[in-house]
């Protein structure tokens, strides 16, 4: 069965393209930000909800206009996508999965996205619409079909991408009988129920000293010189190597648990809710725990794996692996511990590997959602 994935490139455009791609950038965030602004205010104004067809015969009558007419110097196709993009981020958010839909910056990363109307990609080559010659792609990769849709970005650091999104047929791995239950955790990313434990880099404080003293320059340049411009790069730099190196990291241990293991069983951490924590909110932030379980799920989706994630509500730390025995309360420093019903001395972070493990097999076995009461049953029909 094919499935989409997105393919990324970093491509270097020359000076016409970068005044192209600035003013198709701005032209996206404009009308982003303008029908925003003009449907918020129908509903609170007039009561009055617009539509995606509304919203894109608004854009039609803007493009008519004096004042407007710079939308036309631009591909409309990047236009039309971005309003589809607004008409998604609605649904999300009164569908209860996002908020509300905020206004876009110049300051942070720009994009936009052509589809196959603005684009044609020949013999290697890719031109977007309105350019003269074919963006300089640095291809780390030979693309599987020709690419239903592009996008275009620019991060704060100035580096243009370029993703690709394209079909292809996801190779089997060779069915293993090796099963693995991982505890995700801050001082290791993550810990298995064979007693591997995969460390921590912790990117963010490697490069702290670097980032704090260039964050103190841009600090005393004056707001709106070219100085602060400049100071601001350097900062982004910073930030994207940090970023490069976690996500690189999470690529690696991702990829070396699904081609090892059959099944793959996890905790359904409520990130969101833990970040809450001061003490710990930056590391669990450098951590990148749902970004490795999202990238641990989709893996073994591809490559005929099975991941299992159990209700986060598990005592998987406090409860015993040999006997079953629950502690009443296990604060976070402690770090190994002693059952007191079976004498067995327990690794914290392997003991609850472990026990994700057995309640990850359980569920499979049984077929039923694991949570509150119905765990101790599990796991007693299981024995």
């Amino acid at each position: 069965m094919k499935v989409k994935r997105a393919y990324q490139f970093r491509f270097y455009p020359d000076p016409q393209q970068q005044k192209l791609l600035a003013q198709t950038f701005g032209c996206v965030r404009f009308v982003y930000n303008h029908l925003l602004r003009y449907r918020t205010d129908a509903y609170y104004q007039a009561k009055e909800k617009v539509s995606y067809i509304g919203a894109n015969a608004k854009l039609t009558e803007m493009k008519q206009l004096p004042e407007f007419a710079f939308l036309n110097e631009v591909s409309s196709v990047p236009l039309q996508q971005c309003l589809r993009s607004q008409q998604a981020a609605f649904k999300n958010f009164f569908e209860g999965r996002a908020k509300y839909p905020r206004f876009k910056s110049k300051r942070h990363q720009q994009s936009a996205e052509f589809t196959y109307r603005a684009f044609t990609y020949r013999n290697g080559e890719l031109k977007l619409a309105k350019c003269d010659k074919p963006l300089d792609i640095k291809w780390s990769r030979q693309l599987p079909s020709d690419p239903t849709t592009v996008t275009v970005s620019k991060d704060a650091a100035g580096r243009y991408f370029v993703s690709c999104l394209c079909e292809f047929e996801p190779t089997l791995l060779p069915i293993t009988d090796k099963k693995v239950g991982i505890d995700i955790g801050i001082k290791d990313l993550f810990v298995t129920s064979e007693g591997f434990k995969s460390g921590n880099p912790r990117h963010t404080a490697k490069y702290a000293i670097k980032l704090a003293k260039y964050q103190r320059r841009l600090a005393k340049k004056k707001l709106g010189s070219k100085n602060r411009l400049k100071a601001k790069v350097k900062v982004a730099r910073i930030h994207a190597k940090i970023s490069d190196c976690r996500l690189d990291n999470l690529h690696q241990l991702s990829r070396r648990l699904v081609n090892e293991n059959q099944v793959i069983c996890a905790e359904n951490l409520a990130v969101k809710n833990m970040t809450k924590n001061p003490k710990l909110a930056k590391h669990i932030a450098d951590a990148s725990w749902g970004e490795f379980t999202r990238q641990l799920e989709y893996k073994a989706s591809w490559a005929g794996r099975t991941y299992v994630e159990i209700d986060r509500f598990f005592p998987s730390s406090k409860r015993c692996s040999c006997c079953g025995f629950v502690c009443e309360s296990m604060s976070l420093d402690i770090r190994s511990w002693t059952c007191p019903e079976c004498s067995t001395q327990h690794d914290r972070d392997i003991n609850a590997a472990q026990n994700i493990l057995a309640v990850g097999l359980t569920v499979l076995a049984f077929g039923e959602s694991v949570s509150g009461d119905s765990i101790s049953m599990l796991l007693s029909r299981s024995r």
